[in-house]
């Protein structure tokens, strides 16, 4: 089977053929190389959507990973991450391996089919001049065999004539004989040529063109065969990346299996248990004479004759009923925050006073007064957003419920050994530096390090009377909880280390009690406790506060504490909450954007028809 005996009058037809057979190999690195784009562009969506869901540094997202859940959910888009990088592979091996490849593969095509085409057609043409130099002796051979025999013709005319001359006889003979010489020349000529052009055209037919269409079959073939490679190394390139994507899908499993409903729960006790105990029951109400409450020894409210003496935990309170508090007045226990507002500037309003005004505590309202309110009115929860204002708390978390104080102190203390940890160690090596200065003078001053030393010990004091001083908090906590055995408070050491979320007090703390003693409400924000982790993606869909107003800004400020907004000056925003006494007036810029300002830094225009957003206790 070769071309050269089977197709040798198929010259143009080759040429056709041999032309889409490349047109067909460029369009396969196209589409090869659409393919590493779709690679390329699916390995970059997914690094995106891995990123996208990834906890952010320092969030409460980052809290919320503590999980076994969560924990395999951040598994899945660490191996979702390398599932990308092999689809990259994927696209590289295929640029490098087939797409560069075939390209460099289709010039050099490209090149040598040219120069094959090239000496056929120039065969054709050695062929063609030939043929024409065989016509142009058969054609004279033609015409000087007709001029012969018009001579013969004329010169027996001539002699048969007894008018004509002997000499013009003689001269018509001279003339025949002349064309026939000239006739048998014109006939080896033409015999000469024709052998000649025979044995051109088997040359032709039998040895150059077999010769050329051999090469272009084997050129084609080389073509074929390469195609076919390459698509054999597309998918050996999709193969080798099968057993590490293989494996990430082994890990992704792994995580899930690794999810535990049980340490879940376990996790949300750790997190918010708070060591009170559940309020007792409360006496039949005689509307005839005042409502005498049951007050166990464990209730709050005994705070108030106590002075500032500690709660106990040992037996039932009746004495809380914060989770029975309509919402609305329970959030206007926790939003406001803590200290004064600024005064405005160059204001003399009573706010300018260096103190600033305290808030003002809120009127007690009877205990039944509170019951009736929650089973008549309609509860509406609103975004709890507004439950992590507040300031810092006291250094001993005592604003916190005990089982949460005792966490953030012993995490403390854990960071504060750590702390101390970092400082041995790096004495350690600056004492073994100096050591070697000493013995190696040349190498650097022994002295050099006499003052670092020096700081890293104080240090080291100052981090161990912290650890002290923290550790006796921890002791006096400890010692009002419930005996806990060594296993499971090593369990929630375990626990304490990988919750990173800092439980902000939304409660006032018992600096804001002119007194120093704990009341009531106060006792209720201190076991209010909401984390800002759980709550705040729970209810951030809910019903926004409505607005009963509109106000200007007559001055800039700057919003640092949690729970405040920075407004500038001239502004219009809207009120969704009045000013309660205590000197702060909250305000919303848009849906996103809300917090309390200085009711002395804004001129409020309140609305007629306004409901009011919120009734306060």
């Amino acid at each position: 089977m070769s071309w050269g005996t089977e197709l040798w009058d198929q010259f143009d037809n080759l040429e056709k053929h041999t032309q889409w057979g490349i047109d067909v190999l460029e369009k396969y690195i196209k589409f090869v190389k659409e393919r590493t784009e779709i690679e390329l562009s699916y390995a970059k969506q997914l690094r995106n959507l891995s990123k996208k869901y990834q906890p952010k540094k320092n969030s409460k997202e980052e809290e919320e990973y503590r999980y076994t859940s969560t924990r395999a959910f951040l598994a899945t888009l660490n191996e979702m991450n390398d599932y990308a990088g092999q689809h990259e592979v994927i696209s590289e091996n295929m640029t490098s391996l087939i797409t560069g490849e075939l390209t460099r593969y289709v010039q050099e095509l490209k090149q040598e089919r040219k120069s094959h085409f090239h000496d056929g057609r120039k065969a054709q043409q050695h062929i063609e001049t030939c043929w024409k130099q065989l016509e142009a002796s058969k054609r004279r051979f033609e015409r000087d065999c007709k001029e012969a025999d018009r001579a013969q013709q004329y010169f027996e005319k001539m002699d048969a004539d007894i008018n004509v001359t002997k000499a013009d006889v003689e001269k018509a003979r001279q003339q025949a004989q002349l064309r026939h010489q000239m006739a048998e020349d014109s006939k080896a000529e033409y015999s000469s040529t024709l052998q000649k052009f025979n044995s051109e055209q088997h040359e032709h037919y039998y040895t150059h063109i077999p010769s050329i269409f051999q090469k272009i079959q084997e050129m084609e073939e080389r073509r074929i065969v390469r195609i076919g490679e390459s698509m054999k190394t597309f998918a050996e390139v999709d193969r080798q990346v099968i057993p590490i994507i293989g494996k990430c899908l082994d890990e992704i499993t792994k995580a899930a299996e690794s999810v535990d409903h049980k340490n879940d729960s376990q996790m949300v006790i750790e997190a918010f248990k708070s060591g009170f105990e559940p309020p007792g029951d409360i006496e039949f109400e005689d509307f005839t004479q005042p409502m005498k409450r049951t007050v166990s020894e464990t209730s709050l409210s005994n705070s108030r004759a106590d002075g500032r003496s500690e709660p106990k935990f040992g037996g039932k309170s009746k004495g809380k009923l914060w989770p029975f508090i309509k919402k609305n007045k329970l959030m206007s226990l926790l939003t406001s925050p803590h200290q004064p507002p600024p005064p405005p500037p160059a204001s003399a309003s009573p706010s300018a006073v260096p103190n600033g005004p305290q808030s003002p505590k809120q009127q007690k309202e009877p205990l039944s007064h509170r019951f009736n309110e929650f089973m008549t009115s309609k509860p509406k929860i609103h975004c709890f957003r507004s439950l992590k204002r507040g300031g810092a708390g006291p250094e001993d978390f005592s604003n916190l419920p005990p089982e949460q104080r005792r966490k953030k102190l012993q995490q403390k203390v854990d960071e504060l050994n750590r702390d101390i940890q970092k400082e041995m160690d790096q004495r350690d090596a600056l004492t073994k530096m100096k050591d070697v200065y000493i013995k190696n003078p040349q190498m650097g001053d022994a002295a050099s390090v006499d003052q670092r030393l020096a700081e890293l010990g104080q240090n080291i004091e100052k981090l161990r009377l912290e650890v002290q001083k923290f550790e006796g908090w921890l002791a006096e906590v400890e010692g009002r909880l419930p005996a806990r055995s060594e296993q499971a408070r090593r369990q929630s050491g375990l626990y304490e280390a990988q919750n990173t979320s800092a439980m902000n007090s939304c409660a006032q703390d018992r600096e804001s009690s002119p007194d120093g003693s704990y009341t009531e409400e106060q006792s209720q924000e201190t076991e209010m406790k909401v984390p800002a982790t759980d709550f705040d993606d729970e209810f951030d869909d809910e019903e926004p506060l409505p607005t009963i107003g509109t106000c200007k800004a007559l001055y800039t400020f700057e919003g640092q504490n949690e729970g405040t907004i920075s407004v500038a000056e001239g502004e219009m925003l809207y009120v969704i909450e009045e000013d309660k006494g205590d000197g702060w007036t909250r305000i919303r810029r848009n849906e996103d954007e809300e917090g309390y300002v200085p009711t002395s830094y804004v001129e409020v225009y309140l609305d007629k028809n306004a409901k009011g957003a919120m009734t306060y206790i």
